[in-house]
């Protein structure tokens, strides 16, 4: 799609230096741009690259300054650049049309617009709203939902009665609605305890390639509107994530953990069973809470056992100390030994 300097300022209600008629079709890296090719900037140290950049046009941070370009100024580049590639350049769609390959039960409700990819299968009294792409061999289990314009990759699995809000993006092998990790022991033999909740994905989460999420054992598995989660993510049975919480990948999240709003992850990071992660929290890659444990709004913590940033710096710095505290108290007991302390 090709637009003009000026007619993304009015999209992006930036301010316009120089020509609005420069035509723009993609994004780039300064780099590898071509003329019309839209790149950003936001801080000095990237402003050499951007002069020597083919690119004609940049949005750029108030204070800075490329000669010869055209700028879009914006008090946060890299979300106006986020914002114009996603009109310049719309995702490719994902399938069109109906595949005759594809196996749909008659008692399934496409809606207008739908398209289902070779090798689909929709089980009976699944709905699927408006303008939803399904990419090939994905699996929709009976009395599934899926809201309107949402993208299911290939691989995709739905296990029965998963539902998805709008504008879900399912990427490549997720798994939506699988059985919760849930038994009961007795006289050496594990009874599995019954996995028959529902999972409820709201409108505009994304997840991640091979990213699973369970079902809830006898309630409800629940991520809301917003969330974004990266790939190979587990999320277990009955838990709650809040709306615009980000997840890096291979985090998992044992059952029954409560996390609120805007709560970020870092990659690898574990929550044991019935962990309360407040709003606005930030847990560290690789750290470790404990279960039953709360991180308090706005915290940000590290480590396993997770605990405060700044304690687990000092700590950590205090780690790499050990060898040479070791040295000393060595040499100390010595000189005790010969009387000399």
């Amino acid at each position: 799609m090709t637009r003009t300097a000026n007619e993304l300022a009015k999209y992006l209600a930036c301010t316009l230096e120089g020509d609005g008629t420069v035509q723009l079709s993609g994004v780039a890296a300064p780099d590898s741009a071509s003329a019309t090719d839209l790149i950003y900037v936001e801080k000095a140290r990237h402003l050499d690259r951007a002069t020597a950049s083919q690119a004609r046009c940049v949005v750029i941070a108030p204070g800075l300054a490329v000669n010869g370009k055209t700028l879009l100024r914006a008090e946060n580049p890299k979300l106006a650049f986020a914002k114009a590639a996603a009109w310049l350049v719309p995702a490719a769609p994902i399938t069109t049309g109906v595949h005759p390959t594809a196996v749909i039960s008659p008692t399934a409700k496409l809606a207008r617009g739908v398209a289902v990819g070779p090798y689909a299968v929709i089980e009976e009294n699944v709905k699927v709203g408006e303008g939803t792409e399904i990419g090939a061999f994905c699996f929709l289990g009976r009395d599934a939902r899926v809201g309107a314009q949402c993208r299911l990759y290939p691989h995709v699995t739905l296990y029965a009665g998963a539902w998805l809000g709008d504008g879900v993006i399912l990427h490549a092998g997720a798994v939506i609605g699988s059985d919760g990790f849930g038994y009961v022991a007795e006289g050496g033999k594990r009874w599995k305890f019954p996995q028959v909740g529902q999972v409820r994905i709201g409108n505009d989460v994304e997840i991640g390639a091979n990213t699973t999420i369970d079902r809830g054992s006898l309630d409800r598995t629940e991520v809301s509107a917003g969330v974004k989660i990266d790939n190979l993510v587990h999320i277990a049975h009955n838990v709650h994530v809040g709306e615009n919480t980000v997840i890096a990948a291979q985090t998992g999240i044992s059952g029954s953990a409560v996390i609120g709003r805007d709560v970020a992850f870092g990659g690898q990071a574990g929550l044991g069973d019935h962990c309360l992660i407040e709003d606005g929290a930030v847990v560290g890659g690789q750290a470790g809470i404990l279960p039953g444990k709360t991180i308090r709004s706005g915290q940000i913590v590290w480590g396993t056992p997770a605990r405060p940033l700044q304690k687990f710096k000092d700590q950590f710095a205090w780690s790499g100390r050990l060898p040479d505290l070791a040295e000393r108290v060595a040499r100390l007991e010595k000189k005790s030994a010969k009387g000399k302390v």
